[in-house]
């Protein structure tokens, strides 16, 4: 499967942004699908991830965005979304997708878990 991401944008403290993973070459509905963020130097971090339809389409997100960050998959247009609310300055990074048809039974946040990664989106929050 062949992602790609985009959305991303520079926006104010305070403001909303949804970032797209868009997938060709297989239907994310069979992929445990996640977002990660990289500030600069920093390693990438997890954010949220969608577990694939067979399991529930079950939702996991790190402490840092739980309660603002939604992650969602709309199947007819094979994407998935992060849909960034009250961003916060500490939210500026790049944004990458990864996806994986393998079934993990734990939380799967760390980036070994995926196999297939799109490009980078950037993510700004300034004043």
């Amino acid at each position: 499967v062949q992602l790609q991401a985009s959305g991303g944008g520079s926006v104010q403290p305070g403001a909303s942004l949804r970032v797209s993973c868009a997938a060709s070459g297989g239907a994310l509905s069979r992929y445990t699908t996640a977002w990660f963020c990289q500030a600069p130097g920093k390693e990438r971090e997890f954010v949220a991830n969608i577990r694939r339809s067979l399991s529930s389409s079950t939702t996991s997100y790190a402490d840092s965005v739980k309660g603002r960050f939604t992650i969602s998959r709309d199947n007819a247009k094979n994407t998935v979304y992060l849909q960034m609310n009250s961003l916060q300055f500490e939210d500026t990074a790049v944004y990458y997708c990864g996806a994986t048809e393998r079934h993990v039974l734990g939380p799967m946040t760390h980036t070994s878990d995926y196999g297939y990664w799109g490009q980078e989106t950037q993510v700004t929050v300034s004043s």
